[in-house]
């Protein structure tokens, strides 16, 4: 019924702008679980900075390891706030679509006609183009078309390795800040005690393997908010 309807009558602007809504809505709900998700990542990484500095202080043969592995980790959480900071961003971004849209259709139903929006169809360009909204969006862009606000289709996805650009080489001040937040000051006894201690081949070579398989359990958890 509702395609022989569509056949014959323009579409109904409330059902569009209720459409639009739950489109919207949908891609912030999304947005809001993966903030949360990286808050957890966050979390769990500052804990695995604190465990290995520990490891080192109580463990004086094993300071060296853990002291690489707590700015190995430091890193990771710098990845992890960057990509909370882009998600956040796209959350406000995903607002100021939402009160564009609804206002656009008050508009119309005052004068009768809509215009197409320059303004959201940025917006919703950069939206689209996010790994974690490009299905939800181009339904939404779809919808925007059909309805006159947007007139183009929106660019293609942004490559994953596009979006981390620049987040394999972290500044070493960035690193040391970071460690310096997490352990209060404790970074200096830690490096101190790393100098002083010769190599320890057998125990480190152990402890890399469980970095590393932390390590990607992390990045996979990243991945995952990506795809």
């Amino acid at each position: 019924m509702e395609s022989i309807k569509a056949v014959f009558f323009k579409p109904d602007p409330a059902v569009q702008m209720r459409k639009c809504n739950s489109l919207i809505r949908e891609n912030t709900r999304k947005l809001d679980r993966d903030i949360n998700s990286l808050k957890t990542l966050d979390q769990k990484t500052r804990q695995y900075i604190l465990q290995a500095s520990r490891r080192g202080q109580k463990n004086p043969s094993q300071a060296k390891q853990a002291a690489a592995e707590t700015r190995t980790f430091a890193k990771e959480l710098i990845r992890v706030r960057k990509q909370t900071a882009r998600l956040h961003t796209s959350r406000a971004q995903l607002q100021s679509v939402q009160m564009q849209v609804n206002e656009a259709f008050s508009v119309r139903k005052i004068e009768g006609s809509l215009k197409a929006s320059t303004g959201i169809m940025k917006d919703v360009n950069a939206l689209v183009r996010l790994p974690e909204l490009t299905g939800t969006m181009q339904q939404l862009s779809q919808e925007l078309m059909k309805a006159g606000i947007i007139e183009d289709m929106v660019g293609d996805t942004i490559p994953n390795d596009e979006l981390l650009e620049g987040e394999d080489d972290e500044a070493e001040a960035e690193v040391d800040k970071v460690l310096g937040e997490v352990l209060q000051g404790k970074l200096g006894n830690v490096a101190a005690t790393e100098q002083k201690l010769p190599d320890q081949p057998v125990e480190a070579e152990e402890d890399f393997e469980d970095q590393e398989a932390t390590l990607e359990q992390m990045r996979g958890r990243l991945e995952a908010l990506k795809s």
